[in-house]
């Protein structure tokens, strides 16, 4: 993961307005400056209505900025044309609940769909199809099947293949786990992972649970009102639980519980973020107490 150097995507003082010059005029984002780095997974709070999903949409060229850039590997995606079309191929986007965006005969099909637009030789389309089924765990059993008899946590793995198969740059999941029951919840944070590990892509997950955050981000940037709140790694972000709570937000069970401990008088590590690290520092704890 690069954190160096100039951000593979970045927007610049981005504004969107939503029904500009009516009587419905609304700011959906104002002045927004957001970035990502090569290799990274970086988590995107806030409430409904925040502005997440407005700036999801401006990421890969689906509006366009009232006024601000957005920047891809430093270029302005809306110069010219055939650069806005190329930037939906570099940055995938997947909607909340994509499922209901699939429409082709089998699941081959809706998965290839993408592939072939983007240009990518018809002698590599299926090797593209089948290695994106294997990032999400769908057996090639399912390939001949319509999509529409599988279960919904398959459906979502489906529409995520589809945008995966197109092997992006940058990821972008609006929302991926929504409606899924903690099972398939874990299975697509996996898969997630798995994509950014094994192709260095950089990911972009926009969610309301913010132990899913803790569990898979590098970095955290907060949205409130259209505007970015708090921004920086994840024990940085939750730490400032005051700063959450302002905004209506709550830092992940794990954090408030270690917090809560702290005031108690227990010498704990309150940056611990995932029950994994907080195992460690709850031992790590009990040890010192022992010796």
């Amino acid at each position: 993961m690069d954190k160096g150097g100039e951000a593979l995507l970045k927007t610049e003082k981005l504004t969107h307005i939503y029904g500009k010059g009516t009587p419905f005029e609304r700011t959906a984002i104002k002045d927004v400056d957001f970035e990502v780095h090569s290799g990274e997974i970086m988590g995107v709070i806030g409430h409904t209505g925040s502005g997440k999903s407005t700036l999801a949409q401006h990421l890969n060229a689906l509006l366009k900025p009232a006024s601000g850039r957005v920047l891809l590997n430093g270029e302005d995606i809306w110069r010219g044309e055939k650069k806005v079309s190329s930037v939906r191929f570099a940055v995938g986007l997947v909607f909340q609940y994509p499922e209901y965006q699939l429409f082709e005969e089998t699941v081959y099909k809706d998965i290839a769909f993408g592939v072939k637009n983007s240009g990518v030789p018809e002698k590599d389309i299926e090797s593209a199809v089948y290695s994106a089924m294997d990032f999400v765990h769908l057996d090639k059993s399912v390939a001949a099947k319509s999509p529409f008899e599988l279960s919904g946590g398959q459906k979502r793995r489906v529409a995520i293949a589809g945008v995966i198969a197109m092997m992006p740059k940058v990821l972008v999941l609006d929302e991926p786990t929504a409606g899924l029951d903690p099972k398939g919840r874990r299975e697509i944070l996996s898969h997630i992972r798995a994509y950014r590990d094994a192709t260095g892509a950089s990911v972009v997950l926009i969610t309301h649970s913010m132990d899913e955050i803790a569990r898979l981000s590098d970095r955290v940037t907060v949205i409130n009102r259209g505007e970015i709140a708090l921004g920086g790694s994840v024990r940085e972000v939750f730490s400032r639980e005051d700063s959450l709570t302002r905004i209506g937000l709550r830092a992940p069970v794990v954090s408030r519980v270690l917090r809560r401990l702290h005031a108690m008088g227990i010498d704990v590590d309150c940056g611990a973020c995932t029950v994994e690290q907080a195992i460690a520092e709850l031992k790590r704890v009990a040890g010192d107490a022992r010796a």
